[in-house]
Parts: C-alpha cells; structure tokens; sequence
C-alpha cells in the first residue's frame, strides 16, 4: 500500500524535510496543465530507474562514502547532473500523481526525494558554511551590480558549465572572486532545486541562520552596539565622541561591504524567487541595519546640543547623506522600508540638532558678558573663538547648505539687505547657509560695537574695532567662507576697517596735526618756537599713549602707520625745513626743537606692536583652526 500523509510538493513546505504528503497536491500549482502529460509509463519508470543509483551514492545514511565527502567538492559535474535527477525525478513524481496517487511507484520517488533533500540540505548548509571567507560581504560586494546579477529570472543548467568556464579564463577575475562566484552559483542550484520541490522553509532556515550570524557578527565586529537614550545623555562628551568615530567608519564599511554585499549575495541565491529573497534579505539585515541607522538618532535627541558638538553631529549627517543613493539601493525592498525610514528619521534629527546648536552658538555671543577692555585695542578672544568656529563650519557647506535649506534666520527679515554686504532679494534669494554665516558674524560685530564701548578713550574704541573687523575680514578671505559671502560682503567691510582706522587716526593723532600750521612757511618768527613746542608735546603724549597699543595684522597696521606718517610727517617736516634756521642761534633751541622729520617717522615706525614687543601677526590668522574630521 502507498504511504499515507507524504510530502507535499507544492512551494509550502512543511518544517522538517522527513515529513510526508497530507494530500495529493493540484498539478496546476507547479505550472502543468490539468490534462494529462505526454510522459508514458515506462518513460517514468525510467527516471525512476535511473534516479535510485544516483541519489542513494549520496544517501548519507548508507554509505560512509556519501557521510564524509561532499557531493559539489568532490566531483561538480556529478552535482549538477544529481541536481538534474531531481528535477526529473519531481517531473515523475507529478506524473504518478495524476495517474495514481496512491501507487507504489509514487511512494518510491517520495523516498528517493525524501533522501535527495537530506543531501542538498548536507550540501546547502557546507557551502555556505565551508565558504564563508568567499561569501563574506566584502568578497561578493566586489562583483558586478546586483541589477546584472539579478537580470535573468532563472537559470540555465546547461550554460552554468560555460559561465564558469568564460569566468574563469577572465584574467580580471580573482582567485577569491573565481571562488565566491563558482559558491554562489553551487548554493542558487541548491536553492532553486529545494524550494522547487517543496522544500522551502528548510533552505530558508539554513540560509537565514548562517547568514544572519556573519550580518551580527560583522556589526559586532565594527563596534556598533546598542545604547539606550539615557546611556547617552549621561555619557562623557570624550567617550561619546569616541563612539561617534567609531560609527562614521562603520557606517562606510557596514553600507558599502556589509549589508551591500549581503544583497547581492541573496538576489543571486534566490535571483528565481522575488519574495523569498525580500523576506530573506530583510531578516537578515533588519536587526543589524535597525541598530546601525538608530544610533545617530539617539545622539541627536539625548545629546547635549552645544555648538562645539556640531562638527561630529555634521560628520553623522555626512556619513548617511553621503550613502543615501546606496541605501535606498541595497534597501530597495517594500519589507525594508523601515530601515530606510530610520536612516531618513536620523538624518531630520541630526539636522535639527545642527540648527539648534547654531541658535545655541547665537544665543552665547549675545550672553558674553565680560566687560574689561582689551589691552592695547587688540583682538577680543570672542572675535577669534567665533570666527575660528565659523570657518571651520564653512568646511562643512554642502552638507549645511542642506541642513539650512528651510531655516534661514527669521531676524533677516526684519533687517535690510546693507546689513549683510550681500544681495537677497526675493527675485534672487542667497544660500540659507550665506544667509546664516552673515547673520551670525553680523551678531558678532554688534557684540563688539558693545565691547567697544567700554574703552573710555574713542581713540582707542576705534582701534579696537578696527583690529576685530580685519580679523573677521581675514577670517573670511582664508577661509571657506568667502565662496559663502562673496566679494561684496568683503569689500563692504574692508570699507568699514578703513573707516574705523580713519576715525582711529583723526580722534588719536589729530590734535598732533592740529598743532602745525595749515601753511608753515607763513608763520611769524616769534611763533615758531611755540608751535615748536605745542607739536613737542602733543607729540610725546600721543606717542606715550598710543605706544600701548597693537595691531596685529600687518596689513592694517602698514596701512595705519603709512596714513599718519604721511600726514604728521609731511607736514612737519615742511614746517621744520621753513622755520628751523630761525631758531638756532637761540638759547635753548635743542630744547625747542627736539624732533627732526626723520625722528618723527622712526618713532611712528615703531607703533602697534605693543608694550614692549616688535613681533606681528600676518594678515592670515590661524588660532586653533579645528582639524577636519573625515
């Protein structure tokens, strides 16, 4: 009598590869047609006949032969001429179905298929597992594109003898590559023989567990590991910093090798079968891809939003935005659309951070509070801290140029366009970024308009913002910011350094050229001697109290010094060359006149470089320029 309750051969297989049919399958279910095939009985026989020796040489539970060697190792073509058994065997199988579905002759092809699965199960799980350094991702990653990999719906057996053949006389073609390909090709004949005889959920079960474990242990290995919110908000900046590096070059790694070459490997295994290779790839990825595109998230939310963070913030930013087409690519399944809605969640999030940390960079140039004057006029440490900070944000303006994209500043509009140095215009809008790089220098130099006003000497505040201006003016020109604001913002504030440098010039040495006459060769003899000495000590006391202060841009202070040597000298010495003789047979003349023209100019040449120091800055300021981080 026939075997009750055998093996079901449609594409929903039970658990295990030993249980048996419940029912007589429809034909239609396999693509055959209700009618009857045109097979005759002995042609069966045949296949059955000829399906026995093959299959029981392999049968791991007769001989020590088939239990110790493996079938695709040991001879290829055997393997692909067992898998062709099997294929004809099904056919056979479907046969004796229509005709007799309780005959012997079915119970017997149950059997021999029963035995063949056990053995492609043996074979599936040792190539996936003897293989593992040729189909680990970086290895499969560096073939062709899944879209060429996955272009044909099936394959041909005969033509797998010829594939491997042109392949492997393809010079470009690795050993490593040659090995990769030959066990993929071995594991998608298993495959589509398995799932084509009814024994789906067994290869699946083999494939997703050793698969999955290389996916685990590959994100293990990148240091990527799961951390809850409050782990983070409590975390030192120093080692959450460390576990920031540490994701940028997992991210690489983990998009370019790992979960790409994992998609490539499951559209070849199972290139025949959409929704199996969907749901595969999709367990076998989701945990490892979830954990992966989480973490930037996390940061984002729990961290602590302090413009110094920013950088490492825009690195996270960078490291999806520069995946982006190869993550919707390798994610492109329906099944893995939460994968590609978490990496798309941490890139909104890490942008709402950048532009909260930046409100937060604004809010703490307004809060700087400290109200002592600058030594020598020089260069306030907030110009350098903010100015320093900016141009190292300018490193980043692509990137920012899309985080700001819908966010310009809402204190633009209420301020007109002068106040930036730029066009903007409704017609023709600027960069958020520009926009945003403008405002927050322009906070800056209002800030510094307030500091300015604690020197008591206007002199001296002029100097000051002067020396400020040209620093955030040289900051700009050094820097990636110029492509940002463009020659006219530049040329607007060299303008206003000019001006401020005037303003210096006429409040600190103007009471020195008010001492000379207008016209020096028309001054009465009994008057020289008095303007001699008015000059003498309008002289010494701006020289005295000037002598303190410091430009450190060499630019600026040539261009201070040229500006007044040009004025008090010239005039002076036009005046002493009139009027000197008149006075040198007096008593006291070298008390009278006690600078000549040449002095005069030696002792401005010395000005600006501060109390008791002759060193400068260039006109290139480079203060604790931030490294890049990429």
């Amino acid at each position: 009598m026939p075997r009750k309750g055998m093996r079901s051969l449609c594409f929903s297989p039970k658990h295990s590869s030993s249980s048996t049919f419940s029912h007589s399958p429809s034909p239609s279910r396999f693509g055959f047609s209700p009618s009857r095939p045109s097979f005759s009985d002995s042609a069966m026989d045949r296949t059955l006949d000829l399906a026995d020796p093959i299959i029981n040489k392999w049968n791991p539970e007769t001989t020590t032969f088939a239990r110790v060697t493996s079938l695709f190792y040991e001879n290829r073509r055997e393997a692909r001429d067992f898998i062709k058994t099997v294929n004809n065997l099904q056919r056979a199988m479907h046969f004796f179905v229509m005709e007799n579905s309780s005959s012997d002759k079915l119970a017997r092809a149950q059997n021999l298929m029963q035995i063949a699965m056990k053995r492609l199960q043996k074979e599936f799980y040792q190539i996936l597992s003897m293989n593992r350094a040729h189909l680990d991702p970086e290895s499969v990653s560096t073939r062709s594109s899944r879209t060429s990999i996955a272009s044909s719906s099936s394959y041909n057996d005969d033509d797998v003898d010829e594939e491997a053949e042109a392949e492997a006389a393809d010079g470009s073609i690795s050993e490593v590559e040659d090995a990769s390909m030959a066990a993929m090709s071995d594991l998608r004949l298993i495959a589509e023989c398995m799932i084509s005889s009814g024994y789906a959920k067994e290869c699946l079960k083999i494939y997703k567990i050793i698969r999955k474990s290389i996916v685990d242990e590959g994100i293990y290995k990148l240091d990527v590991e799961k951390l809850s919110s409050s782990q983070i908000h409590k975390m030192d900046w120093e080692v959450l910093d460390l576990r920031i590096k540490n994701w940028l070059s997992a991210v690489r790694t983990a998009v370019q090798t790992l979960f790409n070459g994992e998609r490539i490997l499951c559209d070849e295994v199972f290139a025949s079968f959409d929704s199996i290779r969907e749901s595969c790839f999709h367990e076998i990825a989701k945990e490892g891809a979830m954990l992966l595109f989480a973490f930037p998230e996390n940061v984002a939310k729990h961290g602590k939003k302090s413009p110094e963070k920013v950088f490492r913030v825009v690195d996270m930013y960078t490291g999806i935005a520069n995946h982006w087409p190869e993550i919707e690519s390798i994610f492109s399944f329906e099944s893995t659309t939460a994968i590609k809605s978490q990496a798309l969640t941490s890139l909104v999030k890490l942008g709402e951070f950048v532009r909260a940390a930046l409100d937060e960079f604004e809010s703490a140039i307004q809060k700087e509070s400290s109200k002592s004057p600058v030594a020598g006029a020089g260069i306030h440490f907030l110009t350098i801290e903010a100015m320093d900070y900016l141009s190292n944000l300018a490193d980043y303006s692509n990137v920012l140029a899309d985080i700001l994209a819908n966010s310009p500043p809402s204190a633009k509009k209420n301020l007109p366009e002068t106040y930036f140095g730029f066009s903007d215009s409704e017609e023709l809008p600027a960069p958020a970024i520009s926009v945003k790089m403008a405002w927050l220098i322009l906070v800056l130099l209002c800030k510094l308009d307030t500091k300015a006003k604690y020197y008591k000497d206007a002199a001296l505040a002029y100097l000051f913002l002067a020396n400020n201006l040209q620093y955030v003016v040289v900051k700009v020109q050094t820097s990636n910011l110029k492509y940002l604001l463009g020659d006219e913002w530049v040329t607007k504030h060299e303008g206003n350094v000019k001006q401020f440098a005037a303003n210096y010039q006429r409040l600190g040495w103007g009471h020195v050229m008010d001492s000379l006459p207008t016209d020096p060769t028309a001054v009465a003899p009994e008057k020289v001697a008095e303007i001699f000495k008015k000059f003498n000590s309008a002289f010494d006391q701006a020289n005295r109290k000037q002598a303190l202060c410091v430009v450190h841009d060499q630019k600026l202070r040539d261009l201070i010094k040229v500006s007044i040597a040009r004025k008090i000298v010239g005039l002076y010495r036009e005046f002493y060359n009139a009027n000197r003789e008149k006075i040198t047979g007096e008593r006291y003349s070298a008390s009278v006149v006690r600078y000549a023209p040449e002095d005069v100019g030696h002792h401005l040449s010395d000005l600006f470089f501060g109390a008791g120091s002759s060193s400068s800055f260039q006109s290139s300021p480079s203060h604790s320029r931030r490294p890049r981080s990429r």
